[in-house]
């Protein structure tokens, strides 16, 4: 029988990104410290890396998804320049109040790519900064990294979630990860 695949789902603004309100340029967008090494590191050791994003500002008019494409396609040439690599790209381009099925919390994105990509949820996690990312990846299966910043570490007492490990940034999340 063969192996699934396992995986990292990661939050793309505030855990890869700068978090840019409604980031609507590729100029806007610019990766956070740690982020290459991390995903350099789970590239090197099998693991499925993809990104799972709700983009609300396509359905607000504030920017198409072609322009979302072009933002992403410097995401993937930034992170090649390092030699780095995601696999995929899932997002929600609904607005909140549409309550559809793949915006975060709710975890069609996951479930999607498990499909796509052969993934075995059980054996993966999310990593992400806030609330929604963590419920994700409980519904789903995953086990879940929270990423809280330096000034952010007392907020950590008062999430809702629980996720199963707590790190300043996407590569301590990954040493995580990986010695699991």
């Amino acid at each position: 029988m063969r192996t699934k695949n396992k995986a990292v789902f990661i939050d793309r603004d505030g855990t890869i990104a700068r978090d840019v309100p409604y980031c609507s340029r590729p100029e806007d967008f610019e990766l956070l410290p740690s982020v290459v090494e991390g995903i350099k590191l789970l590239n090197e050791r099998n693991f499925k890396v993809v990104v799972v994003t709700n983009q609300s500002g396509i359905a607000r008019g504030y920017f198409t998804e072609e322009m979302l494409a072009k933002i992403h396609d410097k995401m993937r040439a930034e992170l090649a320049s390092y030699g780095a690599r995601v696999d995929a790209i899932y997002y929600c381009p609904h607005h909140p109040d549409e309550n559809c099925e793949c915006r975060k919390p709710k975890p069609k994105m996951l479930l999607q790519a498990a499909s796509d990509l052969d993934i075995d949820l059980k054996q993966s996690f999310v990593i992400g900064d806030n609330d929604m990312d963590i419920e994700m990846g409980r519904r789903a299966g995953c086990k879940s990294i929270l990423i809280v910043k330096k000034n952010k570490e007392e907020e950590s007492d008062k999430q809702m979630s629980c996720p199963d490990h707590i790190a300043l940034n996407v590569n301590a999340a990954t040493q995580w990860v990986i010695s699991k």
